[in-house]
């Protein structure tokens, strides 16, 4: 199936509920509400012609200093892919800022478990209902969320232990 008629199917299903529609390159997208996320992603699901059957990837984006100007600050995109079909689409909840919290997807696709807490380290996007939101990357003493635009590109953090230890620790590595 075309990629244009599971964004028509969509959207027709979501009505209101859908923020934003485009394509770029051949790679048609749907926005959406968070409150609407679970709905969008179980549409593709359970529709028997649609089957996506996969959560690829869970990324995020900060388009707080974009030169397009949108309603929302940070993007969280859904690669859905349907092993039945070999189609993809993608699926993206529009987020107002790291106050919005996002629902979580785990119990649907388990892949989501990491995939969550990796969005929610590097860009501090909280996901309601995750069993066990925390950092993935980063140590916990770090600070921030590295991939925000506003995080300081020249900031010092904490090292996880000292130096001495990270040498030390295996005798190959230097």
């Amino acid at each position: 199936m075309e990629q244009a008629r599971i964004s028509e199917m969509l959207q027709e299903f979501l009505g209101d509920r859908v923020v934003d529609a485009g394509e770029f390159r051949g790679q048609h997208w749907v926005t959406v509400r968070p409150d609407s996320l679970l709905d969008a992603l179980h549409y593709l699901r359970d529709t028997p012609e649609l089957d996506f059957n996969m959560l690829m990837d869970i990324g995020g984006v900060d388009y707080s200093e974009h030169p397009v100007p949108r309603a929302w600050r940070f993007e969280i995109a859904y690669q859905m892919y349907s092993l039945a079909h070999n189609h993809r689409f993608r699926v993206k909840v529009a987020v107002e800022d790291d106050s919005v919290e996002v629902p979580s997807v785990w119990k649907s696709w388990r892949t989501a478990n990491w995939q969550e807490r990796e969005v929610f380290d590097q860009f501090g996007i909280r996901f309601s209902g995750h069993p066990n939101l925390r950092r993935i990357l980063n140590h916990d003493d770090f600070v921030g969320h590295p991939l925000r635009k506003d995080y300081p590109i020249n900031r010092r953090q904490k090292l996880s232990r000292p130096i001495e230890n990270l040498l030390t620790d295996d005798p190959d590595w230097a």
